[in-house]
């Protein structure tokens, strides 16, 4: 076991080098900040539970990478610390009780936050009032003398009124606004955008003409005085710097009484992060008292006196402990990583999709491998990255199945398509996610009527097809486990009182492949009934707007096929009827929405159901075409983009009052 642990340590030292040297030296990176994150914070807690492996070449043990050669080095008398990184209210509590345990119980321990900006530290050295000097942290001993590209920075003071020798340290950092605006001209000029504020800050800095240094129009944050002037907590210089002239972020910045307070300042600046000019990806949090500081001293890299607090990721690294197959609706066949809960974004991801075959051959993943997981858009968790460096020669290679796992059919793949399909109508797996979404609430919305629910039904040979739900008596359910009177009874109203549905949600509920929300709504708008479409050609289905040969296609043979329209005749046996919705004009008729920010009274799922059923489309990102910015509360980007733009925004009471006229 020991010996795992050892070997495990090892390659994850030489991994972190690495990507450091990549993202630190040579302004370059393979994987994100916060899967590098995720990878020390690993290294980290395994050697805080084993100590006898921490050797002095650990990352943990040192800075950074070491300088660039292109500048002049600059050595320092004072090293030029780092912080550890937290990410949970537990890792916060173990960082102060270990504190605790090295101070007396007359050590008052308060904590001075700040929001974490994602720049480049630097060091200020001023003599007679003058900047003489300004350099990198480099490895925090040994940093880089980019003083000329200092001087470029407006908010960095060449003169100060403190006439003896001063340092100060702090963060060059470019705003969001000139960060934006420097992709622009970069992809205009045909090169790739920068990953983020933190890789063109530091690029600027490190550039060796000053002239394109000053373009970039950089900022910074001044947090923290090196010269000994009898201050006695880090508040306290904080107010000096002020005096001194300097860029602070005081305004932002809190001293919390003990952690209760700190998680409320760090829970606001989360939900409130998009309020600053600057990105940001947590707090640090220091002992304000700088004789405690003093006294807690280091460990490796790091004093023990502060700690980086991070929000939550969104990568992370973890282990594929398997791959399991899932059978779609539509008989798609999609392989899902089952990993080693991590926790990314505030929540706890234990399944990540691998999307298909040659998404897996792609990342050339095997069963046992380390990876980043991310969530695209912040919401379906995916497998991003594999690290083969950290095989134990234990990993198992993954053989995609030519056999469905639900009724095993043998499975098909049309050479031109990448999915795999089960073609059995009647496999459990593809029936149980047809019935999921006949019952959704984009198709007929009913309520009670869950997964589990659905499966019970279908085990207990209840229904063979949707159209068998609103056959459904009491009786049926009676007699099943768990199922008593007044739960049977609401179950069937709730069917029964769903048989008359809108038009384009009926289109929809039939699980026709390729054929989402939108489109069954422009086949509604296209076409006055079913038999309407079914009368269809594919060459005037692609007539229709944004409806494109494969969509066509699909259509096209899902309303020619026999088994298809026998079950269209049972529903309308079972009076299950659909309505025209109104197609007159009005002021969501073919306008473009945006959605961003929470909203109290509906979903953003509703609203968007909201606006495609009036006429209206949704888009996710920002442009001209824009008619409206819908913003709830704590808007993201995409409301700075829009007030940029100068778009129509409107805020949830005017977007309710747009629906009920």
């Amino acid at each position: 076991m020991n010996e795992d642990v050892k070997n495990r340590i090892e390659k994850l030292k030489n991994l972190i080098n690495h990507h450091r040297y990549l993202y630190h030296v040579l302004d370059k990176e393979e994987i994100s900040e916060s899967a590098l994150d995720s990878l020390k914070k690993e290294l980290f807690d395994l050697e805080l539970k084993f100590p006898q492996y921490i050797t002095s070449d650990s990352p943990t043990q040192r800075i950074g990478g070491k300088p660039l050669d292109f500048f002049e080095k600059v050595k320092r008398n004072q090293i030029m610390y780092s912080f550890n990184d937290a990410f949970s209210r537990e890792d916060m509590d173990n960082w102060e009780k270990r504190n605790k345990k090295l101070l007396s119980d007359d050590d008052y321990i308060e904590y001075y936050c700040e929001p974490k900006l994602d720049g480049l530290a630097i060091e200020l050295t001023y003599e007679n009032g003058i900047l003489v000097l300004g350099s990198t942290r480099g490895d925090g001993r040994v940093g880089e003398n980019v003083t000329q590209n200092i001087k470029t920075i407006e908010s960095i003071p060449l003169k100060i009124s403190f006439m003896d020798k001063l340092i100060v340290r702090g963060e060059a950092v470019i705003n969001k606004k000139e960060f934006e605006g420097a992709n622009k001209e970069r992809v205009a000029n045909g090169f790739t955008p920068y990953a983020n504020p933190r890789n063109l800050a530091a690029g600027s800095i490190r550039q060796l003409d000053s002239k394109i240094t000053s373009e970039r129009k950089l900022d910074a944050d001044i947090y923290s005085i090196v010269t000994d002037l009898g201050q006695k907590t880090h508040e306290e210089e904080h107010s000096l710097l002020k005096e001194f002239g300097f860029k602070t972020n005081n305004k932002y910045n809190k001293l919390c009484k003990n952690m209760d307070e700190v998680f409320d300042f760090y829970n606001y600046w989360q939900e409130n992060r998009d309020s600053l000019p600057y990105e940001i990806d947590g707090l640090v949090v220091l002992i304000n008292n700088n004789n405690i500081f003093k006294k807690l001293g280091t460990t490796g890299k790091s004093p023990r006196g502060g700690i980086a607090l991070k929000f939550p990721l969104k990568e992370a690294v973890t282990i594929i402990e398997d791959i399991e197959i899932q059978v779609g609706r539509t008989g798609a066949i999609t392989p899902v990583a089952i990993l080693k809960p991590v926790t990314i974004n505030g929540a706890v991801i234990s399944r990540a999709t691998l999307h298909n075959e040659k998404e897996i051959e792609r990342l050339g993943l095997k069963i046992g491998d380390t990876a980043v997981v991310g969530r695209a858009g912040d919401v379906i968790p995916e497998v991003m990255k594999v690290f083969p460096e950290l095989r134990t020669g234990k990993e198992k290679e993954f053989v995609m199945p030519k056999i469905c796992p639900s009724c095993n059919c043998e499975l098909v793949k049309p050479e031109q398509e990448v999915v795999w399909r089960c073609p059995n109508n009647n496999c459990f797996k593809r029936k149980i996610g047809w019935f999921k979404h006949f019952v959704s609430r984009g198709a007929f919305d009913i309520e009670g009527v869950g997964p589990k629910i659905l499966e019970k039904f279908l085990e207990e040979g209840l229904l063979s097809l949707p159209s068998d739900l609103f056959t459904l008596k009491e009786g049926d359910i009676l007699p099943l486990e768990r199922f008593a009177e007044k739960s049977a009874q609401k179950i069937i109203e709730n069917i029964q009182n769903k048989k008359s549905i809108p038009f384009s949600r009926f289109i929809y509920s039939l699980g026709i492949r390729n054929v989402g929300q939108k489109t069954s709504y422009d086949l509604a708008k296209r076409f006055n009934s079913i038999e309407e479409i079914k009368q269809a050609n594919v060459e005037e289905l692609e007539q229709i707007n944004d409806i494109g040969p494969i969509v066509a296609k699909s259509i096209f043979e899902w309303f020619n096929d026999k088994e298809n329209n026998l079950f269209l005749e049972k529903l309308e046996k079972e009076g299950v009827v659909y309505y025209k919705e109104e197609t007159i004009k009005n002021i969501f008729s073919d306008k473009v929405f945006v959605l961003t920010g929470t909203m109290q009274s509906l979903s953003r799922e509703l609203a968007r159901e909201r606006i495609i059923s009036l006429g209206g489309n949704v888009s996710n990102s920002i442009s001209k075409n824009i008619d409206y910015v819908i913003v709830g509360e704590n808007p993201g980007q995409k409301y700075d983009k829009a007030l940029e733009i100068g778009l129509k925004i409107i805020n949830e009471n005017e977007f309710i009052k747009m629906i009920n006229q």
